[in-house]
């Protein structure tokens, strides 16, 4: 038992350490501290609780490939951001694919962008409508006002400059502006 506590105590960067080594219980520990922040991500990203667990489970998958890669050149929650963006990402173009597949049969999906937003939570549809944004503005919403990120580390994550952050955002604002007014929303 107080093994336990003692791994549970371990900074990332020692299980981190401990997980490239072959450590299984570290990288047990790791995904158990991280997997939340993965999910929430995820899920503000996707917006349905399935493709988020979808996503998060992927995460967790590619995180066991991915580990001996991570160098620590910058924090391991902005790494893990990126993995869970490709992800996403992965998992949106497979929706996509999916729904040209569904809609060649007669049924519409609010991808292809025919589908109305119908939420009746207000918070909820203007998330809605910026999952509906051109893929860097929604990232950049999502990473600062989703996840509550400063400009400089949603450009890290994004590998763009933090002023081309700022840009997407201002963008998105405008472009939201008419979403949420085509919805009614507003």
């Amino acid at each position: 038992m107080a093994m336990m506590l003692d791994e549970s105590a371990a900074s990332d960067a020692e299980l981190i350490g401990r997980a490239k080594g072959g450590d299984r219980g570290a990288f047990g520990i790791l995904l158990e501290r991280h997997y939340d922040f993965v999910y929430r991500a995820a899920y503000r990203w996707c917006g349905r609780k399935a493709d988020a667990e979808d996503v998060a489970q992927d995460v967790c998958v590619r995180l066991g490939r991915a580990i001996r890669d991570y160098h620590g050149g910058g924090a391991f929650t902005t790494w893990l951001y990126a993995m869970t963006l490709n992800a996403v990402r992965d998992r949106m173009r497979k929706t996509a694919r999916e729904a040209v597949k569904t809609e060649a049969y007669g049924v519409h999906a609010l991808i292809s962008g025919e589908a109305s937003i119908e939420v009746e939570d207000p918070a909820e549809a203007l998330w809605a409508a910026v999952r509906m944004l051109p893929d860097k503005q929604r990232d950049a919403v999502l990473l600062v006002y989703g996840e509550g990120l400063s400009h400089a580390a949603a450009a890290e994550v994004m590998t763009i400059s933090e002023a081309t952050v700022s840009w997407h955002i201002h963008e998105a604002k405008k472009r939201l502006k008419t979403l949420m007014r085509s919805t009614g929303e507003v």
